[in-house]
This record gives C-alpha cells, structure tokens and sequence, in this order.
C-alpha cells in the first residue's frame, strides 16, 4: 500500500493512525502538510509546502476562503507533480480537504483513490439549534454571515464531488451533510488514545502561580483549543462566577489559547479572554489559565479534575470531551447534537442547556461535593468505543476497500460505522 497523507496541519486528525501504519509491513507511508504544521516524532516521509502569495486584502469577502483553498491546492499541486516526476505514484491518497489541498489531486494522480476526512459542511438555511450558524442568539447570524458560508460550502461540495469516499467521525457529522453525498462518507471515529487515558488518583498539576492542585481537591476544568463561543467559553465563565460564590475553595483550571478557531473576534477586545474578564466578577487566586499545554500536561488537568464542563455549539465534537470521559471526569456538557451521541443524561454525565448558567453553575457545585462514581463509571465505558485501536482498525479496512469486491467494500464499509458508534448504517 503506497498511502499519501494530507494536512495543513499534520499530522491533525491522522495522527495515531500514521503512528500505527507507518510500520505496517508493506506500507508505505508518505505525507504533506505545510510549513506551519506540528509534524510527527518519529516519522521522517514529511514534505512540507508553502502558498505562493497569501490571499489579497482587496479580494470579495465570500470569497477570501476560496482563493486560499486555490492558493493551497496549487502548492500541494506542485509538490504531488514533484513526486509524480520522481517515479512515485500512491494507491490511494488519504487527505484533510478543508483548506484546500486536494483541489487538483485528482488532476496529478487519477488512479489514485482519494478519501476525505469530511469534518463539516455549513448549515446556511439551518434554524437554529439545527446547526452551528445562528445557534447562539446572542451573536445572531446576519446575512452576510449566510451569504459568507453559503459560498464557503462550495469548497466542500467540490470536495465531496471529486473523492471516491469520504469519512467522518459521529453520526451528527455525516448528518450535516448534503442527503446526495451520505451514501459515499462511511462514520469513523479516528480514535483517543484510551490506552494513556484513564483516572489518577496520584495526578497532580502546578498552575503558573504555583498552586499543586491534587486529584480529590474542588477543581473544577475548562478545555478547548481556543477560548471562545463556539466552545461556550462565555457562558463557563458566567457560570464560574456563581460557582466560586456557591463553593468558596474551589479552583478553576482553564486550557485553552486566545486565538479565534471559529467565529468571529469580540469587538472591543484583543481575545474573549479578556472580553469574559471585563465582564464577570471571580477570585483571580483560585483561577488558573494555563493556555495551550503539552499532552501529557494536559492529561494531567483531566485526571486532577472533580468536574469537568464541556460546552459547544452544534458543530464538530472534540477530542476532549471523549478524552475527558476516558479519564473518569464527572462531566457537566450541553445538550446540543453532537454531545448526546456520546452522552446520556444522568447516566454518564450531565447535559444541560447551552445558555443555562444557573443550572450549569448548580451542577459544578454539586460536583464538586461529591463525586458520582456510576456516572464516572459509565463515561470511561463509553470512551472505549472510541479507541484507537477501534479507530485505527476501522480505517484500515476503509483503505483496504478497494482491493475487495464492490459487494465486500459495502459491507465494510456498514461495518465500520457498526463498530464505531454502535449503531446501524446511515
């Protein structure tokens, strides 16, 4: 198997299956990602790329995305023709579309098969608590914001056009897409590393002040890549508030950069950090904002944690809340789509709605006096559907379609979404 691999950000989604494939006798295992991308320990087959120019300030703003899907999709272009040239040609191409980069794939390499990881497609006419756009009324959707993403999803549609299969991770993922193009994109959860994953009861974390916090200590924890709405970032810090007044030891510890991952910036303030602490009122001593930590360091915040609160739009499900629920957090979360595919109401957590700060603030504090060891229980049971192993197993036989008949391909393909999420075939 000749598998090229594609990421802006590699090794982003793929990276416990590059790990696991890339010693796979008779593998072969190339990839690209751009300049900026993290990389990989330990795997050596990474050719980086750059856009020629970076978008131009003057271009429409429906259509700055587009153009840097373009610019993108040449610079992978060029290095796909640079590999061609080499006497190097993949069987199949396995590729993060998003920004781009497989644009002209199909143009350099034809025979290839090309599989895309189908991480959202917008819902312009979606009402609210539908989708993402619109779903949070105190940054209402205007119509330039579904004019913007309505052509946005032109990129996605010419994705999912152009790929032999797509795959995507939960049930509320593939729903989101166009009812033509469900029948190509098989259900696939790439896995959290369950293996490393579980409670500590020796755990310990040391916060930029100095403060050890100790698993069994009142910490309630906060994560998302960035700090921001999408995440419900507003709505934890409102309900941190009356937590601290309700429980007057707790800590708070709060992962997350200050860039902006999805939506829009606050408009009076440089990051929705500092918008939330110009808002609410609570104890600096006992609240701690890490930033962006290692994995080991951030492992370590999950399995130091009493409550854990998850927040989200309808949008993409993060590795965290699963990485959470593998560590035995007592989990507070929203009720909204993606979450209640993992998660049940009091039987492996808590699901509240979105906005509902009192109840959210009422729920921590009760975590925090006392630990709910069913639910904490059921939540690591639940993580393991999502291991890595099932993940990586899944997608192998995903890859190795093509070398079946069409009839076997289809039922690996129902089996991988069977195995995945335990449920039927979309």
């Amino acid at each position: 198997m000749r598998l090229l691999v594609i990421h802006q950000n590699f090794p982003g989604q793929f990276k416990h299956l590059v790990q696991a494939w890339q010693h796979c006798p008779g593998w072969d295992v190339r990839a690209i990602g751009r300049d900026t991308a993290p990389g990989l320990p330990g795997f050596a087959n990474l050719i980086r790329y750059q856009p020629a120019r970076g978008g131009r300030p003057d271009q429409h703003p429906y259509l700055r995305t587009m153009e840097n899907a373009v610019l993108h999709g040449q610079a992978v272009a060029r290095v796909l023709l640079k590999l061609k040239q080499q006497g190097w040609r993949p069987d199949t191409i396995l590729a993060h579309p998003g920004w781009g980069e497989t644009l002209y794939a199909k143009d350099v390499f034809p025979d290839a098969r090309l599989v895309h990881y189908c991480e959202w497609y917008y819902g312009a006419e979606g009402a609210a608590g539908e989708s993402d756009l619109g779903f949070d009324p105190e940054f209402p959707a205007t119509f330039d914001d579904r004019a913007r993403i309505r052509t946005w999803n032109a990129l996605h549609t010419l994705n999912l056009e152009h790929c032999d299969q797509g795959v995507t991770p939960t049930r509320w993922q593939w729903q989101q897409h166009p009812l033509a193009y469900r029948d190509k994109i098989a259900v696939i959860h790439e896995g959290i590393d369950t293996d490393r994953l579980g409670p500590d009861p020796a755990a310990w974390i040391k916060t930029p002040s100095g403060n050890v916090l100790k698993a069994g200590d009142p910490v309630i924890t906060y994560v998302a890549r960035n700090l921001e709405p999408y995440r419900g970032f507003h709505i934890f810090m409102r309900a941190l508030e009356k937590i601290q007044q309700q429980h007057p030891t707790c800590h708070a510890v709060i992962v997350g950069g200050d860039d902006v991952s999805y939506g829009r910036r606050p408009p009076e303030a440089k990051t929705w950090r500092e918008h939330m602490l110009r808002e609410v009122t609570f104890d600096p001593a006992r609240t701690h904002f890490m930033g962006k930590l290692p994995y080991a360091d951030y492992a370590r915040v999950l399995q130091v944690s009493a409550a854990h609160v998850y927040l989200t739009y309808p949008f993409v499900l993060s590795w965290s809340l699963l990485e959470a629920m593998a560590c035995g957090c007592q989990v507070i979360a929203s009720n909204t789509a993606p979450v209640r595919e993992a998660m049940e109401h009091n039987r492996n957590g808590w699901l509240l709605r979105f906005d509902d700060v009192d109840a959210i603030a009422h729920a921590g504090a009760q975590a925090l006096a006392r630990r709910a060891d069913l639910l904490r229980q059921n939540a690591m049971h639940t993580s393991i559907r999502y291991g890595t192993d099932k993940g990586i197993a899944a997608y192998t036989r995903l890859l190795q379609d093509r070398l079946r008949p069409p009839s076997a391909g289809a039922a690996i393909r129902r089996q991988n979404i069977e195995d995945i999420t335990g449920a039927t075939s979309p």
